[in-house]
């Protein structure tokens, strides 16, 4: 596929791929609840409706010198982060670091505290990893490569639906594509095998199996903690099935809103803390919970009183495997990015080596080679560099600023940097992170979105899984694998890629060769 070859469809065209894509979509679950700006929420009350997710028409073209390289470097990013989040030290020092600027995760750090004083009796960990890149390619024309915009280590999306954004455009490059007034044979997409739901299920599956037998006499089970009103609802579904589907291992799973965790668990009398579940639809049963998969929890919004704090801490020293524990969700702030990847300098020493073994200097060099540049907006050194670029009105055109949050919608971009700074105070400054913009080279893709085509230059954002398992005592890696991919495309005018914020779309990766640094 050239990377303009989606604006030579005709409008006849446009309709007839937009009435398949809509009906395959709707026919193997690529769906979401349909935002207000669809549907308004008192025209469904009861929660039936669904809609087809925004989607590319065909796959976007990505190099494989690219995906392989995200590929590749995904179990070293597993093992990294696990050994992160077992340096409590290290953690201490970067929550001090962002400081009382961020209240979020200051308590965060103060649920671990009230754990530790206690005793953890859960020293395993899971981790549902997502490692998300774009293409940089500089202006010489050199080979591109991907460099990491964040590492996810809470609330990892989209597995579900990525897997089935790939069978979509499997199936539209043998069955729609050829037919075209400009047809593309079907030999000529180089599409790669994504099973990321399958892969991400079997993360999960494997901590059930590693939490062992229950020691309460009550059924072991998988609790799904979500947000009320999930619109992203089929996406986390499709993860359950895949779960429920491993026919050698029978595991109920449940799906627990975040804010009736202290309405619906509690811990079984003795020193083991066993997190026992009451579905308030089955009363006369209890189940002992083995893992709990956190799809949130990752933002503020999530707390809005202490109660919901002690929810979170009633989890946290329970005896369920938690995807992921306070410490992993620390060790995935944007301070713990950027102290990875700022500059060395005399005064900034390389910091890699303390959690990657020092003798694999392969897996240190290809970490290394996906990192941008990346600065704090503190007194240090580098600190000062970048408060210097930020306040600078043509310098700040190249970075984008990012508080410690996920999802989408919460950075700040170029020219808006300066003005944004100056109106909270310096000393919340240290709290965001400074980030050079990556410059990708260009795409062009149609977007289903709501029944509507739009076409234009597009940007994709690849995202690696892994699923992780650690002893957080002995620092033991019990499982470490990579999980499949996700590729999310966005309009080029659009600074956000968040597809459940309403930014970006589903795509998937045809894997194009580079010729000379050219896609």
């Amino acid at each position: 596929m050239s990377e303009d070859s989606s604006s030579e469809i005709t409008p006849n065209e446009g309709e007839r791929l937009t009435e398949v894509v809509k009906d395959w979509s709707l026919a193997h679950g690529l769906t979401v609840r349909p935002p207000p700006a669809v549907i308004a929420a008192e025209a469904d009350p009861a929660g039936i409706l669904a809609t087809a997710v925004p989607v590319t028409l065909f796959p976007s073209p990505f190099p494989r010198v690219c995906f392989d390289q995200g590929i590749a470097v995904q179990e070293t990013y597993n093992e990294l982060y696990a050994s992160i989040s077992q340096d409590e030290a290290f953690l201490a020092q970067v929550v001090k670091e962002i400081g009382d600027s961020d209240d979020f995760i200051t308590e965060l750090w103060k649920v671990h505290i009230r754990v530790k004083e206690e005793g953890y009796v859960q020293h395993k960990s899971l981790g549902l990893f997502r490692s998300d890149y774009m293409v940089h390619q500089d202006s010489k024309g050199s080979t591109p490569q991907i460099k990491q915009v964040e590492f996810n280590t809470i609330a990892s999306s989209f597995g579900g639906l990525s897997s089935r954004t790939s069978s979509l455009h499997k199936f539209l490059a043998s069955t729609e594509y050829p037919f075209l007034e400009s047809p593309v044979g079907r030999g000529s997409w180089q599409l790669p095998d994504n099973d990321s739901a399958t892969r991400l299920a079997s993360g999960i599956k494997e901590a059930f199996i590693q939490y062992g037998p229950s020691s309460t006499s009550h059924p072991t089970c998988v609790v799904f903690l979500v947000q009320g009103g999930e619109r992203n609802i089929f996406d986390q579904r499709h993860l359950e099935y895949e779960l429920q589907r491993s026919g050698d291992v029978h595991i109920p799973v449940f799906r627990l809103p975040f804010s009736e965790v202290l309405e619906h668990t509690t811990l079984a009398e003795g020193s083991g803390r066993q997190l026992l579940y009451h579905p308030p639809q089955l009363p006369s049963h209890t189940f002992e919970v083995a893992v709990i998969y956190m799809r949130s929890g990752y933002g503020p919004s999530d707390y809005p009183n202490q109660s919901a704090w002690e929810g979170r801490y009633h989890l946290e020293r329970s005896a369920a495997i938690k995807c992921p524990t306070v410490l992993t969700q620390v060790a995935g702030t944007k301070k713990v990015q950027q102290i990875l990847a700022t500059p060395e300098t005399p005064s900034n020493p390389p910091i890699l080596p303390r959690f990657v073994v020092a003798k694999d200097t392969v897996s240190l060099s290809n970490l290394k080679n996906t990192f941008t540049n990346i600065y704090p907006l503190d007194d240090s050194e580098s600190g000062l560099k970048a408060r210097k670029i930020a306040a600078d009105p043509e310098l700040c055109k190249g970075y984008v600023l990012k508080p410690q949050r996920e999802g989408g919608g919460n950075n700040i971009y170029r020219s808006a940097i300066p003005p944004f700074l100056k109106s909270i105070p310096e000393s919340h400054w240290p709290s965001y992170i400074l980030m050079e913009l990556i410059t990708p080279p260009p795409v062009k893709n149609t977007i289903l979105r709501n029944g509507k085509l739009e076409h234009g230059g597009v940007i994709c954002e690849l995202g690696i899984y892994g699923t992780c398992i650690w002893n957080q005592q002995s620092g033991e890696i019990l499982h470490n694998k990579q999980a499949g991919y996700l590729l999310r495309t966005k309009g080029d005018q659009s600074e956000e890629g968040g597809v459940a914020a309403g930014f970006g779309c589903m795509d998937s990766c045809s894997l194009v060769d580079v010729v000379g640094g050219a896609i």
